[in-house]
């Protein structure tokens, strides 16, 4: 069986950039806060990976520091503070705020004093992109950095957590970019790595993998291939809408992210289709990659104002750079086949 892989927001494959970055970073021996020569080739490394990723996110002049991943990034950014957030945010950013920014059917939240609240820019379930309003203390763009043209100190965000293996780098990797003067309570005590924010020994290895992925990935946006992976997504959406009239495809009508497809398909459980795809070869998700394992409705959907029923019946299609046409179409006639079955079934 060929199998096809369309769970990308979860977390794409690693980028041939990254994995010569990595190889090339393993013979690297000195420790990065070493002053001799080998320790100052291992620190060239990670200034160099730093510069990539300010570059990708128009953040240079911005202060990158690098953390396990976008969970950590979130708990060194909102620790301490009392920021207010919508129901659609990622549980990394949900475990350290108050839940009380309205969400439309839409999926978009107004925020009424940006200096107190975090905004995601793009949903990992639905793909629906957010307006980040100037003075915005905290943003996810995980799932939008490496996708779309980001502008981090045009945008007049504050602070931005990342992650590398969304966007073809190694797992495990992240980072907190802050704005020059923008100060956090260091949680990780120690030698005073990452400019006093985040102590340890850096993962070296790692971060010139983010380094390398990130530099592919804005060039990747700059010459359009995204705009290509849209007109799959499109294709998928016409198949699937010719098969059955009772499937939404939601936040159609919004800015989305050019990957990904929330389809819900009311009395379907969302963990059966999935099951049901992977048995016959495609990996889907039933939203978020970390409430895999979790029997429950979509927060980000009852949010929107889907009902249990809804919510639970939802899957996620998320699409990648090396998705194919015939992918696509495969896709939309094994999963239009599963769904005949399903409704022959609850008839």
């Amino acid at each position: 069986m060929n199998r096809v892989y369309l769970d990308h927001n979860a977390t794409t494959p690693l980028r041939a950039e990254a994995r010569r970055a990595m190889g090339a970073a393993m013979d690297v021996v000195g420790n990065p806060s070493s002053v001799h020569a080998e320790g100052r080739a291992a620190k060239a490394l990670i200034e160099k990976a730093r510069a990539q990723v300010a570059a990708a996110l128009g953040a240079d002049g911005a202060d990158i520091v690098f953390t396990s991943g976008a969970t950590e990034a979130a708990g060194l950014a909102l620790s301490g503070r009392r920021l207010h957030c919508a129901a659609i945010e990622h549980d990394a950013v949900r475990a350290w705020t108050v839940e009380d920014l309205a969400v439309n059917a839409q999926g978009r939240v107004d925020v009424d004093d940006p200096a107190t609240a975090t905004l995601q820019w793009a949903n990992s379930e639905t793909g629906v992109l957010q307006d980040l309003p100037t003075g915005l203390a905290v943003s996810d763009m995980t799932q939008g950095f490496g996708k779309l043209a980001v502008d981090f100190m045009g945008s007049g965000v504050r602070m931005a957590l990342v992650s590398a293996h969304k966007l073809g780098g190694p797992k495990g990797n992240g980072a907190l970019v802050l704005r020059r003067g923008q100060d956090v309570p260091v949680q990780i005590k120690g030698g005073g790595q990452e400019m006093g924010r985040r102590s340890g020994t850096e993962n070296v290895i790692g971060i010139a993998g983010f380094g390398a992925a990130a530099e592919a990935a804005a060039r990747d946006v700059v010459s359009g291939r995204w705009q290509e992976v849209a007109v799959l997504r499109d294709l998928l959406e016409e198949a699937l809408e010719a098969s059955t009239k009772a499937t939404i495809f939601v936040g159609k009508d919004a800015d989305r992210l050019p990957n990904t497809s929330c389809i819900l398909t009311p009395g379907w459980k969302g963990e059966t289709q999935v099951m049901q795809m992977d048995l016959s070869g495609f990996a889907i998700s039933a939203g978020s990659a970390c409430s895999s394992g979790k029997v429950r409705a979509s927060a980000v959907l009852r949010a929107m104002g889907y009902d249990e029923t809804e919510a639970a019946s939802a899957i996620r299609v998320s699409l990648g750079l090396d998705t194919k046409r015939d992918d696509v179409l495969r896709f939309a006639d094994t999963w239009t086949a599963k769904l005949k079955k399903h409704e022959q079934r609850a008839a």
